[in-house]
């Protein structure tokens, strides 16, 4: 249900439409949204932490032959995944400052679209470290000049679609925006 059909009622005496708010609706449908961005901004939390854990495990369990390289790389992701945790953390914590108002909840899910958007594209910057990291591992082990292509093409491949993810975001949190100003003209 759009904006503009919750604004929309009949007047019946005029035969004209009448416009007003249905509040219950609409805070519903906010409600419905911040769930959305609560769950998505969730699900991608969890998995950057357990991707990055589990990747810097599988790296430093592996036999590299003292190749500085993957200890950085494994270190990196630690880090990355500490520093996922921890502002996960803060996020939840500030769950509290909002109030439980209509405009309450759509602020709270700007802010954690506003949260998701930001998360993605350091994640997806994080992908230049982290490539540049697995590339000198290669080039120091001594492979092939194809594996490193290959890997090149596949982080540029990554990069791309990483973009393609933040712009979703950005528009899931543009639309939030656009409802909160229509809001605010109402008043």
């Amino acid at each position: 249900m759009e904006f503009e059909e919750l604004q929309q009622i009949w007047d019946s005496q005029n035969n004209r439409p009448l416009y007003a708010i249905n509040e219950e609706a609409l805070h519903k449908r906010i409600e419905s949204k911040k769930n959305q961005v609560r769950h998505i901004t969730n699900i991608s939390e969890l998995l950057l932490i357990i991707v990055n854990i589990g990747s810097g495990s599988l790296i430093l369990g592996m036999n590299f032959s003292g190749q500085i390289f993957m200890y950085l790389l494994a270190a990196w992701m630690f880090v990355t995944a500490l520093y996922v945790l921890i502002s996960r953390i803060k996020r939840i914590k500030g769950n509290n400052r909002f109030d439980r108002s209509m405009r309450g909840d759509l602020t709270q899910a700007i802010s954690v679209a506003t949260y998701q958007v930001r998360l993605s594209q350091l994640m997806r910057w994080n992908i230049i470290p982290i490539g540049t990291l697995i590339l000198l591992g290669v080039w120091d082990g001594g492979k092939s000049v194809w594996v490193a292509v290959g890997l090149v093409v596949f982080f540029a491949i990554a990069y791309l679609a990483g973009g393609w993810e933040h712009s979703i975001y950005k528009s899931k949190k543009r639309e939030l925006e656009i409802l909160q100003d229509k809001l605010e003209k109402e008043n």
